[in-house]
C-alpha cells in the first residue's frame, strides 16, 4: 500500500494536498460544499486582518488561457469575525482536519495582532503568515522583499503564538533564498512557495488593464516552470518544510513540485476548471506513484536528480 500521508510541524496531513488560501474562502465557498472536506491534506483559510477590509476595486479577476490574474486584495470580515464565526464553524463541522489560518495585515502590529489571536483561538494547527501584503510603513513595499524585515516579523510572530509558523514567500524578488534563509533566522517552522507573480493584461479594444487594480497576481500552469525553480532553489537553501504551489494541475505536478522538494502542495488556480481539483487530485497520486514504483510519497521530496 502507497503511503501519501505526510508529517509536518503542527500538521498530520493524510496526503500532501491542500487549498492555496484564498481558494477556498474560509471552508464556506460553494467548492467546499461540493464533497467533504476530510478528503484534504489540510484546509488553508482566506488571509486574515485585524479588521474588515473588501479589497481592490472591480474587476478583480481575469481568466487568461494558461492562468488567472487576480487583484482580489485581502477581502475578509476581520479577525475577530473569523475566530467567532467562520473558525468556529468549520472546526465544529471538521474537527479532525488540520486548520493552517493565513495571517495578514498593513503594518508588523498588525500582524502580531491576528496571528496571537489566531493562535490563542485554539482553533487552528498552523499559521500562514502572508508576507506579501503591502507595508505602508515602507513606502508601499511588501514586507517579503526585504529579508532582515522578513526575519525581524517572524521573531515577533513566534514570540507570541503556540502554533508552528510557514512564512509565505512571493516570488517578486531577485533572490528567494535571501528571504528563505531571513524566515528560517527569524524561526519559522516552515515555508510556502511561491505566492503570486506580478502581472497585467491589457483590453486593445478600450486600451485599459483588464483589472480594477490595473495589475494584479498572476497564478496557474503560466507560473509553474517559476515555482519549480524557486522550490528547487529555497530547498538547496534550508532543511525547513516547504508548502509548494504555483500551477499545480496534475499528480504529475505534484510529484515534480516534491522532487523539487516540496514537502507538500497547495492548489489554487486550478480550481476554475475543476472545482473538486484538491480530491481528484490526492486520489490520483497514489496510482502515479505505484507507476513510478513508489512506496512512500516522501522518499520523494529533494530528490530531483541534475544534468
Amino acid at each position: 500500500m502507497t503511503n501519501i500521508s505526510v508529517k509536518l510541524p503542527g500538521l498530520n496531513l493524510k496526503n500532501p494536498v491542500m487549498p492555496a488560501s484564498g481558494t477556498f474562502g474560509f471552508g464556506d465557498v460553494p467548492a467546499a460544499q461540493k464533497f467533504d472536506l476530510n478528503k484534504l491534506g489540510a484546509m488553508v483559510i482566506k488571509t486574515t486582518t485585524p479588521h474588515a477590509t473588501t479589497g481592490n476595486p472591480q474587476p478583480q479577476i481575469h481568466v487568461l488561457d494558461d492562468g488567472v490574474l487576480n487583484s482580489v486584495g485581502l477581502t475578509n470580515p476581520g479577525v475577530d469575525v473569523v475566530i467567532d464565526e467562520k473558525l468556529t464553524a468549520l472546526k465544529e463541522k471538521y474537527p479532525e482536519l488540520p486548520i493552517i489560518a493565513s495571517v495578514g495585515g498593513d503594518s508588523e502590529a498588525d500582524y502580531v495582532e491576528v496571528a496571537k489571536k489566531l493562535s490563542d483561538s485554539g482553533l487552528v494547527n498552523a499559521l500562514e503568515i502572508n508576507v506579501s501584503c503591502p507595508n505602508v510603513a515602507r513606502g508601499g513595499m511588501s514586507f517579503g522583499v526585504h529579508p532582515d524585515v522578513v526575519e525581524d516579523l517572524t521573531k515577533k510572530i513566534k514570540a507570541v503564538v503556540n502554533v508552528p509558523i510557514y512564512v509565505k514567500l512571493t516570488p517578486n524578488v531577485t533572490d528567494i533564498t535571501a528571504v528563505a534563509k531571513a524566515a528560517e533566522k527569524g524561526g519559522a517552522d516552515g515555508l510556502s512557495l511561491i505566492n503570486t507573480v506580478l502581472g497585467m493584461e491589457i483590453d486593445v479594444k478600450t486600451r485599459k488593464p483588464v483589472l480594477g487594480n490595473n495589475m494584479g497576481g498572476l497564478s496557474g500552469q503560466a507560473v509553474k516552470a517559476i515555482a519549480l525553480r524557486m522550490v528547487y532553489q529555497v530547498r538547496q537553501a534550508t532543511n525547513l518544510p516547504i508548502i509548494g504551489m504555483g500551477g499545480i494541475e496534475s499528480a504529475e505536478d505534484i510529484v515534480q513540485f516534491l522532487l523539487a522538494g516540496a514537502n507538500a502542495v497547495a492548489v489554487g488556480s486550478a480550481h476554475f476548471h475543476d472545482s473538486l481539483a484538491c480530491p481528484h487530485l490526492a486520489e490520483e497520486l497514489p496510482a502515479l506513484l505505484e507507476k513510478l514504483g513508489v512506496d512512500d510519497v516522501n522518499d520523494l521530496v529533494g530528490q530531483v536528480e541534475l544534468n
